[in-house]
């Protein structure tokens, strides 16, 4: 089995993690409010900020592969330690360890998964199958959400999180036989083990300062990921604002994911029909009229605005990706890819402040129109740095 089709089954099982569906209530039944999620996402973000850049680079130096392997064991740990979770400073601890997860991967798996393509001479359907990934990813998490809903009703909040855990234990095992990919010529990865962490950080930062086009994308890249994070974090709450019982979010969670299949496998089709640069746009302006709707919306039509600001969403991350990846040397590709996440965790950061200041005052209301304004505003940036981008 080569690395690519690998690569599919561990995103499957990471997925397949009926936790998900009910995480919200199972935290608030354990006392934590909304300020208190909101500041788990913060230092869940400040750690990554913190941790993108070192792991990136020590992905680009020692191997993906060993970075994979530490963010699967530390997966697994995760919904161990949140099923004896009782007080605010044990989620903090589970959150500071998904965190090191997050950075040991985000830069070595799509270094992991462009390489394998290189090998065998197709790199050039990088976006393609990244939408596909993450199109299997949203099919695990539907398959998830419908039976963790009934799960959850059946056996308590609980039992969900044995069973992701299980997931995660084989999505470790898989990740254990992937094979380290040749970088470039063969010799590129004895070659990146020699240059020193300072070299690494200013030839990052000479990257984007050659690609000034890259702005824009990563940017919106970043604004965008920033932004559908508190529809992640929070759609379970918003059904319950609206009356609708647990047994149903099964439906819901997956009918959102379901939502953000066709972008998804699509990015790489309306790449080739219209210039990037409107596209972003588009998106951008989707997401900021959703969110000001779901702002101001007390009835079922905020569910539209929901769906809608999900289906845009699932656009960006195959394009981004790709722009990125189709530009970078092998000797830094992970270490460029983690400025990308070490930028979206910095927007998170600061739109999760604004979230969490309006949403303690308005309840979820008031922290969706924030990010609604926030979208606006990045709006008039891309309208004004959109032409730059190649």
């Amino acid at each position: 089995m080569s690395n690519v089709s690998k690569l599919y089954y561990i995103r499957f099982f990471q997925s397949l993690v009926p936790a998900y569906v009910i995480e919200r209530l199972f935290w608030e039944s354990r006392g934590m409010t909304i300020p208190m999620v909101v500041m788990t996402e913060i230092l869940f973000a400040l750690t990554i900020v913190l941790l993108e850049i070192p792991t990136g680079i020590f992905a680009d130096k020692w191997g993906r592969k060993r970075l994979l392997l530490v963010a699967a064991v530390i997966g697994c740990l995760e919904f161990l330690l949140l099923i004896f979770a009782t007080e605010f400073w044990h989620f903090a601890v589970v959150i500071l360890l998904t965190a090191i997860a997050t950075s040991a991967a985000s830069g070595a798996d799509e270094a992991m998964l462009y390489e394998s393509l290189q090998e065998i001479g197709r790199e050039a359907s990088f976006e393609r199958i990244v939408g596909r990934m993450n199109a299997l990813d949203i099919v695990a998490v539907m398959l998830a959400a419908l039976s963790g809903s009934l799960l959850a009703v059946k056996y308590g909040l609980t039992f969900n999180y044995w069973v992701s855990c299980v997931s995660m234990l084989i999505a470790l095992a898989l990740t254990l036989t992937l094979r380290e990919p040749a970088r470039g010529n063969g010799d590129e990865g004895e070659d990146a083990a020699s240059i020193s962490i300072s070299v690494y950080v200013k030839e990052s930062l000479a990257f984007f300062r050659r690609h000034p086009g890259i702005y824009p994308v990563i940017l919106t890249g970043m604004m965008i990921g920033a932004s559908i994070n508190f529809v992640d974090e929070f759609w379970q709450l918003y059904l319950e604002r609206h009356g609708i019982p647990v047994a149903a979010f099964g439906i819901f969670s997956a009918a959102l994911f379901f939502a953000r299949l066709p972008g998804n496998l699509l990015a790489y089709k309306l790449k080739e029909r219209m210039p990037i640069g409107l596209l972003l746009m588009l998106i951008t302006a989707v997401l900021g009229a959703g969110f000001a709707y779901l702002a101001i919306a007390r009835d079922w039509t905020g569910l539209i605005a929901l769906f809608a600001v999900c289906i845009a969403a699932g656009i960006i991350e195959p394009l981004a990706a790709g722009y990125l990846h189709h530009r970078i040397d092998s000797n830094m590709r992970a270490t460029i890819a983690s400025f990308q996440s070490l930028g979206l965790n910095a927007a998170l950061v600061a739109t999760g402040i604004g979230f969490g200041y309006f949403a303690s005052g308005l309840d979820l209301f008031g922290g969706f129109g924030f990010i609604g304004a926030a979208c606006a505003a990045f709006l008039v940036y891309l309208l004004i740095a959109a032409r730059r981008i190649g």
